[in-house]
């Protein structure tokens, strides 16, 4: 097989597993409304059980990058297909509190495979990197606002195990289909960045804390809004909406998202990186701040901006770390910036019910707003460092 051809089958089944690392791990927090209606137990006891999951997906990634240097990209996606598929079929076997949690936990240790993994696979493979990283986003992006729409419209139909079976099946077929089309891992576009050289810096420790700072403050928010959203809706939209309704509601909200991530792929390859960061930062402590305080259609006019900010702002990360990182490094930087942004954004799953029963979801959204805040200092810090790294640059030699 030729390189052209591997590339492009890679990608392409980069860009599925994109959607179903998203779509999968949000199924629970929609199922969980038909779960809670089924046992008895309340919104709060049952999101809870979801942690392991959280934590799994941030607190795993940290080695998945390492383990692909050692064993092969190819390998661990596989991984990923099969591992997914089979916690699914885990959850919907559950019966208990306990036997909930643990294959969530389970699902949450194979999600942690993709990003770190798929994201070192897109590099690799991209002939434009903004374009190539802009329509994975888009994949990543509709599996999130597909998952309530059809969990609901699977547990409404069939039952709420009916909205775990079926995707894991998928993901079955999946690692099947990618295991015979893909042969190896193929060096593609490797150490180009989509054709884009490295871009040097001057002082980079700087630049490695506020770029920090952002993503683990972006972990916060990002989850916080994907994980709560369909209850969102259905407290603060309209109460007593049907299920259907809820997840069509909340899909809405995320195609908003895709059509940012499309935007930012076009323009990370025309502008400069802090500029766009800083340009995209300042949505998400303004639609999360109007979320908070509002309810009806101004609340869903919040939670758009606050979806645009978040999935353009994954983009933009995904790349600063393909052009500021060399290429033999990329794999194990990207296990770090998921490691920091997920690992401490799972515990927002045990936030989310505490700060809910407390002070409902106006105090849940005011939380997340205030870490967007940190995003938006920690993009104007990045804008102003490069700032002075591109006037050296320009400086005339004395």
């Amino acid at each position: 097989m030729d390189a052209d051809t591997l590339s492009r089958r890679t990608l392409r089944f980069v860009n599925v597993a994109h959607a179903l690392d998203h779509f999968v791990l949000l199924i629970y927090p929609t199922a969980v409304i038909a779960i809670a209606a089924q046992t008895g137990l309340s919104y709060g006891e049952l999101i809870g059980l979801a942690t392991g999951a959280f934590v799994a997906f941030g607190l795993c990634s940290l080695p998945m990058g390492w383990l692909a240097d050692r064993f092969g990209r190819r390998t661990m996606l596989a991984i990923f297909f099969f591992g997914y598929g089979l916690s699914c079929l885990g959850v919907a076997s559950a019966a208990s509190p306990t036997a909930f949690a643990v294959w969530l936990c389970v699902l949450g240790l194979a999600s942690a495979i993709y990003h770190p993994v798929g994201s070192t696979m897109l590099v690799t493979h991209a002939r434009r990197l903004g374009h190539d990283l802009g329509i994975n986003g888009v994949w990543g992006n509709f599996g999130a606002a597909t998952a309530s729409g059809v969990t609901a419209l699977l547990a409404a139909g069939l039952g709420w195990q009916a909205a775990f079976v079926v995707p894991g099946l998928f993901c079955l077929a999946c690692g099947a289909a990618f295991l015979a089309l893909v042969p190896g891992d193929g060096e593609g576009a490797r150490g180009k960045a989509g054709g884009a050289p490295v871009i040097a810096v001057a002082r980079p420790l700087p630049l490695l804390v506020v770029f920090a700072f952002a993503i683990v403050a972006g972990g916060m928010t990002f989850n916080i809004t994907t994980i709560a959203l369909p209850k969102v809706v259905d407290e603060r939209v309209g109460d007593g909406l049907p299920l259907v309704l809820i997840g069509s509601v909340a899909t809405f909200v995320f195609v908003f998202g895709a059509l940012t991530q499309l935007l930012m792929g076009r323009l990370i390859d025309r502008y400069s990186l802090p500029t766009l960061f800083l340009g995209l930062a300042i949505l998400q402590p303004l639609g999360l701040g109007l979320a908070a305080v509002s309810t009806g259609l101004p609340l869903l006019l919040g939670l758009v901006l606050t979806m645009a900010a978040l999935y353009g702002q994954v983009v933009i990360n995904d790349a600063m770390v393909a052009r500021y990182v060399p290429p033999a490094f990329r794999a194990r930087a990207y296990s770090v910036r998921y490691f920091l942004g997920f690992t401490v954004s799972g515990f927002v799953v045990p936030l989310i019910a505490v700060l809910h029963e407390r002070g409902g979801f106006g105090l849940v959204l005011g939380i997340a707003a205030a870490f967007g805040a940190v995003i938006f200092a920690a993009a104007l810090g990045f804008f102003g460092l490069t700032r002075r790294d591109a006037a050296r640059q320009l400086a005339p030699a004395e």
